[in-house]
């Protein structure tokens, strides 16, 4: 088996603003293995910045997986803890291999185009404007779960926004997730919290900045409506690391990154942890490409989790590969008479 690694820059459509900056493209790795005439491919979703794998060996890392290909996944896994990223490489390339056409990892109702996953509709950081703009489209498109990213602009521009909308549907009709990518100060944080209350909001992604377990933990047991930790869980890497986590904070979820958290078989490691811990969960795509969104999507669905999960079709760019995913009413679907428009010879001479 022969195995090479391709570098990709994804260009955003407009800039796209988090509480770390403003992005206007994404890095990103495919690892394409061969065999006898067969291709398979996996992404390996690095976000610079916040992948706990962002590091100055990361190119020096895929040359060696792609070295020492022949050990296989389960060994290459174990040996590749530190670079979660390019762990659900490997698996999904592994997987991709292993099927019947490279992109059909995990066939399904949800890959026949019976069944589909219901996902939130994301509104990215900006002015008020533009952030009410995004809230009045995902609304129109039948989306009956929004996420706010909040936390750049200021406070109670963001509680108008929450405002604008109560005022129009009710928690029944529209729920709000919010996400301030550990935006808060930690003696702010419980006063803002009660502050959102008022909203009956489903959820905060990460209120506080990451290795702050302490002020955490007594975040979750205190807060007037539920936690999810988010950047918290990137960079804890070992099954006994990951349980001290979940018995220390309690959190109320979890949000499961597969590029973050070790792919697969990581993410299915926090799950067994959660759900012993009553702790709910729901899985997020990470600005990945199409290919690591399709993976993300086919093995999403198998875990009939019935909360919208955090899978947006990646729209976000110029030159994303055109797949069979599609949003329609706030659900993704595969549409398998779609094509993929994705050139293996093309991506090795880039």
């Amino acid at each position: 088996m022969k195995a090479t690694y391709h570098k990709y820059i994804l260009n955003f459509k407009g800039p796209s603003g988090t509480s770390r900056g403003v992005m206007t493209e994404k890095e990103t790795w495919f690892l394409v293995l061969e065999e006898n005439g067969k291709k398979g491919i996996g992404e390996c979703g690095i976000l610079r910045g916040l992948s706990a794998d962002d590091r100055p060996d990361y190119e020096a890392k895929l040359q060696w997986t792609c070295a020492n290909i022949y050990l296989g996944k389960d060994v290459l896994w174990e040996a590749l803890m530190e670079f979660p990223s390019i762990q659900f490489g490997v698996e999904m390339a592994f997987q991709s291999m292993a099927s019947e056409t490279p992109f059909l990892l995990f066939p399904s109702e949800f890959t026949e185009g019976e069944k589909s996953i219901e996902i939130n509709g994301l509104i990215w950081m900006g002015e008020a404007a533009f952030m009410k703009q995004q809230i009045e489209e995902k609304l129109a498109q039948g989306f009956r779960c929004v996420k706010l990213k909040i936390g750049a602009i200021d406070f109670e521009k963001e509680l108008e926004l929450l405002r604008y909308i109560r005022e129009y549907f009710t928690p029944e009709q529209v729920e709000i997730r919010v996400d301030a990518n550990g935006a808060f100060a930690l003696n702010e944080a419980l006063g803002k919290l009660n502050q959102l209350d008022e909203f009956e909001l489903h959820s905060i992604e990460q209120p506080i900045q990451k290795n702050n377990t302490d002020r955490m933990a007594e975040l979750c047991k205190t807060t007037p409506f539920p936690i999810a930790l988010d950047e918290e869980l990137i960079g804890v890497f070992t099954l006994d690391e990951k349980e001290q986590l979940l018995q220390k904070i309690k959190p109320q979820y979890i949000i499961l990154k597969p590029s973050f958290v070790g792919g697969f078989r990581g993410t299915q490691e926090w799950i067994t942890l959660a759900e012993k811990y009553q702790i709910g969960w729901w899985i997020t795509s990470a600005l990945e490409s199409n290919i690591g969104l399709n993976a993300i999507a086919q093995w999403t669905y198998l875990q009939q989790n019935s909360m919208p999960q955090g899978l947006g079709t990646g729209a976000l760019y110029t030159n994303n590969f055109d797949c069979p995913l599609e949003v329609s009413q706030g659900q993704l679907w595969y549409k398998k008479e779609l094509d993929w428009s994705f050139d293996f010879q093309k991506l090795m001479i880039l």
